[in-house]
């Protein structure tokens, strides 16, 4: 069983920047699809951005050319980088791992971002 811990989140002010971190309990070297989900307060969970095991990623179009999600797999470790944050990108922010081969998906439990002046 995949335990994903996510880590990172705060409190920033509107224009600032926030790298999350997704630790994984195990490899999740070429066989994992990750993707980072966000849930803003009576709101649906939304697919932010995601990255194949080869490497391809995308994002939703309203974080496009602000976030970046990258993966280290000898660390085990999948990132998000958001840079010029808005209000609108306050939410809890969940790390999701799926396995190619079997389907089986694994959730973290979040980490709070607010943004605020």
């Amino acid at each position: 069983q995949m335990q994903l811990v996510e880590s990172g989140g705060g409190l920033v002010q509107p224009g600032g920047s926030l790298r999350l971190s997704c630790a994984a309990s195990g490899s999740i070297a070429a066989i994992y699809d990750m993707a980072w989900y966000r849930q803003a307060p009576g709101k649906q969970r939304e697919l932010v951005a995601t990255i194949r095991s080869g490497g391809s990623t995308n994002y939703v179009d309203s974080v496009k050319g602000r976030f970046t999600i990258s993966r280290d797999n000898a660390k085990n470790t999948v990132y998000l980088q958001m840079n010029s944050l808005k209000p609108e990108d306050t939410a809890v922010y969940y790390c999701n791992g799926r396995s190619e081969i079997s389907g089986n998906q694994y959730w973290g439990q979040g980490t709070q971002v607010t943004v605020s002046s």
